[in-house]
């Protein structure tokens, strides 16, 4: 993991002034990495079952569509408003800085499918919260979620329904 940390670029007051922006582009830029990355991720969920994975967007697009394919499973994207064709199931959600809403196909998960969630970044944890949400919705089977980086200090893994495992490969 040290070498896949060694690529994740620190970016001081960004996007605003006072947080420490975690840049992934690097891991993305070295093909080796991004590939040892998706193993990694992949590990803990290979004997699950997984059926779908449910990318996060934007950066949970890469991460989750790569991974889905290294599991043999479907990718879902979950979206921001606004950017799927109805019908669409939403969740709105709250941010440190104010609400936000993602959303699914109305079909783009079966009932009873089990589904991994896939994000960049876990922060302060509302983002996942609602993902995970939004799959209950759909009457999927969530059966836990990945992330790349966890920034620790901003505690959302106790935002996490704590009976299903969440599993991250960097933690600062």
């Amino acid at each position: 993991m040290q070498e896949l940390a060694a690529l994740i670029r620190a970016v001081p007051d960004f996007p605003t002034p006072g947080v420490l922006f975690r840049d992934v582009a690097p891991l993305l830029a070295d093909a080796a990495a991004f590939a040892r990355c998706i193993d990694a991720l992949a590990e803990p969920w290979r004997a699950s079952g997984v059926q779908a994975i449910c990318g996060i967007e934007a950066r949970g697009f890469i991460f989750g569509a790569a991974l889905a394919q290294e599991l043999h499973a479907g990718f879902v994207p979950l979206r921001k408003p606004n950017k799927l064709p109805p019908p669409v199931v939403a969740v709105d959600y709250q941010l440190e800085y104010g609400s936000d809403r993602l959303e699914a196909q109305n079909e783009a998960l079966k009932p009873g499918e089990r589904v991994l969630l896939v994000d960049d970044v876990l922060a302060t944890g509302g983002t996942l919260a609602a993902a995970a949400s939004l799959v209950d919705r759909l009457h999927a089977e969530l059966i836990g979620a990945s992330v790349v980086i966890e920034l620790v200090a901003a505690r959302g893994r106790t935002r996490w329904q704590g009976s299903k495992p969440l599993h991250s490969l960097l933690r600062y």
